[in-house]
């Protein structure tokens, strides 16, 4: 998948953020890159969401970053398991300090950011009790 705002590495390295949010917490994280021309964004979030499976994690506590970045579009979906504990303003937050990251095109760091903090409020909610069973691939997709 050709993708002009984040490099090989860059990428790598969110994967890697992404295990380390998840170390210690039974919650998952994952991000996704749209590069589709569809207007309807946040539908498509959420079936994108739903296809990946995110609402079948064990404490309904998976995380997805949906970024279209040619159309400037990022959501954060929260199931309901962690939307109940951080609340709205949590995600109003992060979306705030993840596009001021975007504006001065800083995409990996913004994304790695928000996904570091995400997972510290997942372990405060969801600590691990017994094995951490990694229930979905901390991989990124695309479409």
């Amino acid at each position: 998948m050709m993708n002009h705002f984040l490099t090989d590495t860059e990428m790598a390295s969110l994967v890697e953020a992404i295990k380390i949010a998840e170390d210690h917490s039974s919650g998952e994280i994952r991000v996704h890159i749209d590069s589709t021309a569809e207007d309807d964004f946040a539908n498509k979030a959420f079936a994108i969401f739903r296809s990946l499976d995110m609402h079948h994690t064990k404490e309904r506590n998976a995380v997805l970053f949906y970024v279209n970045f040619e159309h400037h579009y990022l959501t954060i979906i929260g199931d309901e398991g962690i939307h109940k504990k951080v609340k709205q303003s949590f995600w109003d937050n992060l979306h705030d300090e993840i596009t001021s990251e975007f504006a001065k095109e800083k995409y990996c760091q913004g994304l790695q950011n928000a996904i570091l903090k995400t997972g510290l409020e997942l372990k405060k909610y969801f600590p691990v009790d017994g094995e951490n069973i990694n229930e979905l691939p901390n991989d990124i997709s695309f479409s």
